[in-house]
């Protein structure tokens, strides 16, 4: 790999951390990703023409850091103070900005980089912000998912998505980027939780492109789970949330085939699961249910685990998915898990017996163009050796998505039943 694809790959791994180190300093997010963006621009600049730093994403923070520094000293500039800028230059120094020495002491910097990422997610989480715009702005912060892609996955309009997040930016300027004490945490807790999830949902199945999975995404809702886990070790739901993460992640190895193609739960080569995964993913639902009442992503770490004992796909436990999807269900519904329960009646008790419950939930508004309603409709459909009809579903379902490889799989199922 060549320095600057190198640069390009650190920088949109640790694009969060910077954001955050930058943000800290500047309180201001327009700002902090310009920092940011002029790092990786200095590195490609730099890393081709000096060599390859030892530590790079040490490199790129402190060059973030000097970058929102150089604005402060601006900032105080502009307004003729430079005696108070002497002073904040000297408090700052002693408090976040490493030293700028060419012996840098990436052992700290790289320590500090998973710090200014968990105070980041906190910080787009702020109670001044509404869900939406929680959602919205972490997603694209810590995700680095673009304003397209945040659209389509909340079926709303591109601009709609980016007013959200500049009023959530103009919002949120001139706070306090620190990490909240305790009483604080509580209150963005759920957030927090909300928006991990999703960015691991992202990657776990992208909602448009080329590609079915976003294993980066996946790797970065999977540290902040466990930076969660370490911050906040007797939340029940942290531990819910850790453990369905990391059952979930565990299948990625075996969704896709040799070619790139899906391969669907039930057909997936269940020796490629990664058991260390699926190991600490039951250790933290064992937490979980120490804790206390379980919430719905300890529940849906629960429906996962079924899944995870179930050595070949013959010997899940259908019937107690069910049971588990009614619990969930019952205490925190959503049409999204009522889709999931009906799937696993079909399996249960046959896909007769989940047909009238699929049609009418593809009735229901929110799930009118959700593709996986009629991918769920087309196998049941198959199923009863209805053909036609099945064929039909795949291709309404292949037309509602804007994922290339699962519209490539469902068209693939609905010419074979054609022929």
């Amino acid at each position: 790999m060549n320095p600057a694809e190198l640069a390009a790959g650190v920088w949109r791994s640790e694009r969060s951390r910077l954001i955050g180190a930058a943000a800290r300093l500047l309180r201001d997010l327009d700002e902090a990703e310009d920092c940011a963006q002029d790092a990786l621009l200095s590195a490609l600049d730099t890393w081709p023409r000096d060599g390859l730093p030892t530590h790079p994403a040490a490199w790129l923070m402190t060059t973030t850091r000097h970058r929102a520094l150089d604005r402060l000293r601006r900032r105080a500039m502009l307004a003729r103070e430079h005696a108070r800028l002497a002073d904040d230059d000297e408090a700052l120094g002693a408090r976040v900005v490493p030293d700028f020495s060419d012996r840098l002491d990436a052992a700290r910097d790289q320590a500090e980089i998973g710090d200014e990422q968990l105070r980041l997610i906190f910080i787009a989480c702020h109670p001044v912000l509404s869900r939406e715009a929680q959602v919205a702005l972490t997603l694209r912060l810590l995700g680095g998912l673009d304003t397209a892609e945040i659209a389509r996955a909340h079926l709303l309009p591109e601009a709609t998505i980016a007013q959200r997040i500049v009023r959530a930016k103009k919002a949120l300027h001139g706070q306090a980027f620190e990490l909240p004490g305790p009483a604080e945490r509580a209150q963005r807790l759920d957030a927090v939780l909300a928006v991990v999830y999703l960015i691991f949902n992202e990657g776990h199945s992208a909602g448009r492109g080329a590609q079915l999975l976003r294993p980066e995404l996946c790797d970065e809702a999977l540290r902040l789970a466990r930076q969660l886990q370490h911050l906040l070790p007797d939340e029940a739901e942290v531990q819910g949330l850790a453990a369905l993460l990391e059952i979930q992640a565990s299948r990625l190895p075996a969704r896709l085939d040799a070619q790139g193609r899906p391969v669907l739960l039930l057909e997936q080569d269940r020796r490629r699961w990664d058991r260390l995964l699926i190991q600490r993913g039951l250790a933290a639902l064992a937490r979980a249910q120490a804790l206390g009442e379980p919430g719905p992503y300890t529940l849906q770490a629960l429906i996962a685990a079924h899944h995870a004992r179930a050595v070949r796909a013959e010997d899940t436990d259908w019937a107690a998915l069910v049971a588990s999807y009614d619990q969930l269900l019952a205490r925190h519904p959503s049409p999204v898990a009522a889709l999931n329960r009906a799937i696993a009646l079909s399996h249960a008790q046959g896909p007769a017996a989940a047909l009238p419950l699929l049609d009418a939930l593809a009735r229901e508004p929110a799930l009118r163009d959700y593709p996986f309603v009629a991918g769920a409709q087309a196998d049941v459909l198959e199923r009863l050796g209805r053909t036609a009809e099945a064929c039909e579903a795949y291709e309404r379902a292949a037309a509602l998505t804007d994922n290339e490889v699962q519209r490539a799989l469902l068209l693939a199922r609905a010419r074979r039943l054609a022929d």
